[in-house]
């Protein structure tokens, strides 16, 4: 018998090693793509030399002060004020925390808690209880008390201390 030959393609060579060729061709192109858009990717990401207007901005953030983790404080036992609306004996019990970032501010002003207790009652006893109710009133309390401990903490120790009042709790009986 005799062994059949592959028809040459137009080049003189067999068909079969044409295609072999034309696979091995286009392998190493798309190999070359993806190695260029890696390359390039990679080049553009991380240049060597920065732009002058990234180099300000590196300064600046590492000249920022870090922040601090945040510190509370809770005040407690809960605030227990009673009010007189519509002729009726009403309550409102709130669970406050201070949140500060100095925890050498906060230190100082635990001397002085008596005070503060005392000014966040007589602020809370002060309030319209039909105010209190809505959220915009508990707001402008959280403002109010803020304002208050903050005065405080500046009087006694030099500096604001306190970032936020947050309730923990908030009831109106």
């Amino acid at each position: 018998m005799a062994k059949k030959e592959a028809a040459p393609a137009a080049d003189g060579q067999p068909a079969g090693k044409s295609k072999l060729k034309l696979i091995i061709l286009i392998v190493v192109g798309l190999l070359l793509a993806v190695g260029l858009s890696v390359g390039g990717t990679w080049f553009i990401l991380s240049k060597g030399d920065k732009s002058e207007e990234a180099k300000p901005a590196e300064a600046a953030a590492s000249a920022a002060p870090v922040r601090q983790p945040a510190i509370y404080q809770d005040l407690m036992p809960a605030f227990v004020v009673n009010f007189n609306y519509q002729n009726r004996t009403r309550y409102l019990q709130v669970s406050m925390a201070l949140m500060s970032r100095d925890a050498a501010g906060m230190e100082k002003l635990k001397v002085h808690m008596p005070v503060l207790r005392n000014r966040l009652v007589m602020l809370l006893s002060g309030q319209d209880f039909a105010a209190l109710q809505t959220p915009l009133g508990k707001e402008m309390l959280l403002q109010q008390a803020l304002a208050s401990v903050q005065e405080l903490a500046q009087k006694e120790t030099g500096s604001t201390v306190v970032e936020q009042v947050l309730f923990t709790n908030f009831v109106l009986q």
